[in-house]
């Protein structure tokens, strides 16, 4: 396993996002080689499991070591976005991406072996399954739209949702992104999220060096944009580590390298 310490760049985001000055960066405290993380990485206590299209890699924290591997067909497997730790089970936001009409699965896995244990077919939506968290008594997930290539010619980035859903996977609740957010996401979409401890939603893109820390509104349809960080890597799935809510995995896609980071404390005040 390689390990390094270095500062992360400091990375200009949206004006609206600090407008006190430039915005915090991250810090890499861990760099761990795997085969597989191109659209990925999700943790848990002991293990880092690297995910692709239609692959997955399970990896020793300490030693680096891959102790199992998924890989799947690509006709079945066409795209898995990001996977979750939820229990025993590592729970995966997959998608027919680039096809359309877009149609989305929740695909489930063991921890353990990284058996494949069942796919849960979704209703149609509008938009496609990048990420899906469980948060607060409910699921979480993003529903993306892009400008071009996968997209839906009807519909462009601006059309990228949050989405609150029941123990079904049934939508109750939707929220548009702050359009500052947007304007960073195009022509892509929201491509990993994952909740902190401090109540914040923090978002990914899909190529920019940027963590967006968003937040609920008290009223209307628009999420609220806190902070924006930078990352020593691009966009792409994220995923917090257990028991250290600040360290922050990422993925290096050039590299497949999945990337610890310390992420400073964003403001909560309103």
């Amino acid at each position: 396993m390689i390990i390094a310490v270095a500062l992360a760049v400091l990375v200009a985001g949206p004006a609206a996002a600090n407008p006190a000055g430039a915005n915090p960066a991250a810090t890499v405290v861990q760099r761990l080689a795997t085969e597989e993380a191109t659209q990925g990485v999700a943790v848990d206590d002991h293990y880092v499991y690297a995910v692709g299209d239609n692959v997955i890699g399970k990896y020793d924290k300490v030693s680096g070591r891959r102790v199992a591997r998924f890989t799947g067909d690509l006709a079945l497997y066409p795209h898995m976005n990001s996977c979750v730790v939820t229990a025993a089970e590592l729970v995966c936001a997959a998608s027919n991406y680039p096809s359309v009409p877009m149609a989305s699965v929740v695909e489930v896995f063991d921890t353990a072996t990284l058996a494949h244990k069942r796919t849960v077919p979704l209703p149609p939506m509008p938009g496609s399954l990048t990420w899906i968290e469980r948060h607060d008594g409910a699921w979480w997930a993003a529903l993306a739209n892009y400008d071009g290539k996968g997209g839906d010619p009807t519909r462009d980035h601006r059309w990228t949702v949050l989405l609150r859903l029941d123990d079904q996977f049934r939508p109750v609740a939707s929220w548009l992104f702050p359009l500052a957010v947007l304007d960073r996401f195009t022509p892509r979409s929201c491509s990993g999220g994952s909740w902190g401890d401090d109540g914040l939603l923090y978002v990914t893109g899909h190529d920019l060096p940027e963590l967006y820390a968003l937040r609920l509104p008290l009223a209307g349809t628009r999420l609220e944009l806190v902070a924006t960080i930078g990352l020593p890597t691009g966009g792409q799935a994220i995923a917090w580590e257990h028991g250290d809510k600040r360290r922050l995995w990422t993925i290096d896609r050039a590299t497949k390298a999945a990337v610890a980071s310390t992420i400073p404390a964003a403001a909560t005040d309103r």
